[in-house]
C-alpha cells in the first residue's frame, strides 16, 4: 500500500493534473472516479496505473478486480494520501494514469466539430461528449482551445475521449484535413439560420468561445455563417449547448434525407 504522497506515481498523478506541456511530455492524462475509468476500460484505452483507496464504492472495487485481472497495474493508496492528490474537490478513491492517445481518423470525413477558443474545460468537455452523441467523426482543435486531455474536460466529457477521435491542431493541419467539404460558423449575425442550411451535406462546424466568439481563422475558414433563432430575451446562449443545438440539427437532417 502506498502511504507517502511523495512516492513516485502519486507525484505523476499531480503533474497529469497540472499543465498540457506535462501531459505532453509524459504522454499521459487523467480519468478520475468510477464511470470514467469504466468508460475507458470498456473501450479498450491502454492505462499506465491505476489508484485505488477503500474509499472507492464497491462498484470500484469490483472494476479494480476486473483491472487487475487484465494485467493493469493496479496499487492500493492510504485514502488521505489519495484525497490529496486527487484532481477532485471529492475523491471516488479511484484514479488512473492513462496513455495519452488519439484514435485514427476516417478515410472520408463528412461531420466535424470544431471547439473554437472555448476556454471553459466543462463546455468543452460537453461539447465533446455531445459530438460524440451525435456520430460527428471527430474534434478537431484549434489553438486558443483549451487542452482537451485536461482533466475537467475528460471528465465532462464524460467517457467520449475514449470513443471519437480528438486532435489538437493548427489552423493549416486543420484546413488540410477539411479539403473538400463546407465549413459553418455559428454566430449570431450569421446569413442564414441553421434550420434552413443544408447540413446533408460533409461539413465541419465551428463553434465559438463566448467571452469572445470566433476567431479570425475560424472565420476565415468559414464558408457559410449561420444563426440558432432565438425568439426569447436572451442574445446568446452556452457555446456547449449551441454546439448541441447545431450537431443535433445535423442529425435531424440527415435522418429525414
Amino acid at each position: 500500500m502506498i502511504t507517502s504522497t511523495h512516492n513516485p506515481k502519486l507525484k505523476f498523478i499531480r503533474a497529469l493534473a497540472g499543465r498540457p506541456k506535462e501531459r505532453r511530455e509524459a504522454g499521459a492524462f487523467l480519468a478520475e472516479g468510477v464511470r470514467l475509468v469504466e468508460e475507458a476500460f470498456s473501450a479498450g484505452w491502454p492505462f499506465q496505473f491505476v489508484l485505488y483507496s477503500e474509499e472507492t464504492s464497491s462498484r470500484g472495487k469490483k472494476l479494480v478486480e476486473q483491472l487487475a485481472a487484465a494485467g493493469v497495474d493496479v496499487e492500493e493508496v492510504k485514502a488521505d494520501v489519495l484525497r490529496a492528490a486527487a484532481e477532485t474537490e471529492t475523491s471516488q478513491g479511484l484514479v488512473a494514469a492513462l496513455t495519452l492517445e488519439t484514435l485514427p481518423l476516417p478515410d472520408d470525413v463528412n461531420f466535424v466539430l470544431i471547439p473554437d477558443q472555448i476556454r471553459d474545460p466543462g463546455n468543452l468537455g460537453t461539447l465533446i461528449r455531445s459530438a460524440a452523441a451525435a456520430g460527428a467523426q471527430a474534434v478537431l482543435i484549434p489553438p486558443e482551445t483549451v487542452d482537451p486531455f485536461a482533466p475537467k474536460v475528460v471528465r465532462a466529457g464524460m467517457g467520449a475521449h475514449f470513443r471519437l477521435p480528438v486532435y489538437s491542431l493548427d489552423w493549416q493541419e486543420i484546413r488540410e484535413h477539411l479539403k473538400g467539404i463546407s465549413t459553418f460558423l455559428a454566430d449570431s449575425q450569421g446569413q442564414t439560420t441553421c434550420w434552413k442550411a443544408n447540413f446533408r451535406q460533409p461539413l465541419a462546424l465551428i463553434v465559438g468561445g463566448e467571452a469572445d466568439g470566433a476567431s479570425e481563422p475560424a472565420r476565415n475558414l468559414a464558408n457559410i455563417i449561420v444563426n440558432i433563432p432565438m425568439p426569447g430575451k436572451i442574445e446568446s446562449i452556452n457555446a456547449g449547448v449551441a454546439g448541441a443545438v447545431l450537431m443535433f440539427e445535423v442529425v435531424r437532417q440527415r435522418s429525414e434525407a
